[in-house]
């Protein structure tokens, strides 16, 4: 029975993924006013995350360490997507790319192998909150560097066509 606990997730990324590929190739508008707001709400969250239960010791040092992770990962998946100007309209789209899902799911693989890890290790003195706090701030690291990417990109590309940018 410990087969399903590993196929099971499997299936969903799967499915999920697949998903996702067949949307993959459809232009959605990309509005830069909005793409601050997932990064604020998910800060938000982490603040009164953190403000009810702050990490302890080094564990600062660890989510600034893993929220400088996140964020260089972002900026890398926010160049794999792209982003096109309409010529007649001078809008906004943004269609991801294959790249970016991939490495997305390469992150999902990398952290559910370092779940299996721990699970064969044992607690060995591994902080299950702390481990969390990581992974809330390499994931905040993420989504704000790889909106900040597209946003200075989607403006490089409407200042280029004459367009004025909107205000954040």
């Amino acid at each position: 029975m410990d087969w399903i606990n590993y196929a099971l997730p499997l299936v969903v990324v799967a499915v999920v993924m697949a998903i996702r590929w067949r949307r993959m190739k459809r232009v959605r508008p990309l509005k830069l006013e909005h793409l601050w707001v997932l990064p604020a709400v998910y800060a938000a969250v982490i603040a009164v995350t953190f403000s009810r239960f702050p990490p302890r010791g080094l564990g600062w040092l660890f989510c600034l360490v893993a929220l400088a992770l996140g964020a260089a990962l972002g900026w890398q998946r926010g160049k794999m997507m792209r982003i096109t100007l309409d010529p007649e309209t001078h809008r906004l789209g943004q269609t991801a790319s294959p790249a970016a899902l991939l490495f997305i799911v390469l992150l999902i693989v990398v952290r559910s192998g370092a779940r299996g890890a721990m699970t064969y290790a044992g607690p060995a003195g591994l902080d299950p909150m702390a481990i969390t706090d990581l992974l809330m701030a390499l994931a905040l690291g993420l989504f704000s560097a790889q909106r900040l990417e597209m946003y200075l990109r989607g403006k490089r590309m409407l200042a280029a066509a004459g367009n004025r940018t909107p205000p954040i």
